[in-house]
């Protein structure tokens, strides 16, 4: 199976344990995984990943919790990247309500670049035929899962998105099938308090799901609590088929075609 989302260089992960990660995701199954960057200097690192693991692929992109340590020119920074045969897709970007505005900025400042950079990568994304991963968070409400997807209403008929790390609930699942974007499910489907995200992923087609660790964090039950690894997939990828009454090598082969669609795989 593939792992469609993961940090392969977090901090959390020393640069001389990711051929042992590596190994050990092959042993758990997962012979694919995408690393995506989060800030300009995370960049090059992912980058640097795929291009040394055949395994991995990289996405490319400011998260929306850095874009007030970005250059306004970011696009500077991600476009010499946008043609490598090891870049996957464009991410992760999008908008972030849920942690606090930096000291010198207001909310509405920071929301708002949030916003501006969001559209500014998805015209990276039409400019280079990439897809693009998408993450929203809000402390309550909804606002900036909205504000995404009016977003990437303006850029649907050119870019696919990927919704990461979905939760829930399944009535905000069915405005992203609506929109054309899939969705992507992490360990939070594995808690003990995850009715929500499961409602969700049984209503959602398998074609149209992907699966994911978002590692190092979220680890899935039973690894709850340590540091997340792409090897854990599979107990997200059970725990879904499971819920959605299907054998594993279904959700497994499905949804590995859905990677395929979505992300530019070269070899």
């Amino acid at each position: 199976m593939t792992d469609s989302h993961c940090h392969l260089a977090s901090h959390k992960f020393p640069a001389t344990e990711i051929p042992d990660l590596i190994a050990r995701a092959k042993e758990a199954g997962v012979y694919r995984m995408v690393t995506l960057a989060t800030d300009e200097e995370d960049i090059p690192r992912n980058v640097a990943i795929a291009e040394t693991c055949p395994e991995v692929f990289a996405c490319v992109g400011i998260h929306p919790c850095d874009v007030h340590l970005t250059r306004d020119d970011f696009e500077e920074v991600v476009r010499p990247h946008l043609f490598n045969p090891r870049v996957a897709a464009i991410g992760e970007t999008g908008l972030d309500y849920y942690h606090p505005a930096p000291e010198g900025w207001t909310e509405e400042d920071y929301h708002a670049r949030q916003r501006d950079f969001l559209r500014r990568h998805f015209e990276l994304a039409k400019e280079s035929g990439l897809n693009l991963v998408i993450h929203t968070r809000d402390r309550s409400g909804t606002a900036s899962f909205d504000d995404a997807l009016a977003i990437y209403g303006d850029y649907s008929s050119s870019v696919q998105a990927v919704f990461h790390c979905f939760p829930g609930p399944t009535e905000l699942a069915e405005r992203v099938l609506a929109a054309g974007a899939l969705l992507s499910f992490t360990g939070v489907a594995t808690f003990k308090n995850a009715q929500i995200c499961l409602d969700a992923a049984r209503a959602v087609p398998l074609d149209r799901m992907m699966v994911e660790t978002d590692s190092p964090y979220l680890a899935p039950v039973p690894n709850r609590g340590q540091r997340c690894e792409p090897a854990f997939v599979a107990h997200t990828a059970q725990r879904i088929a499971e819920a959605k009454a299907i054998p594993l090598a279904e959700l497994v082969e499905t949804t590995d075609k859905v990677c395929e669609s979505f992300f530019r795989f070269e070899k």
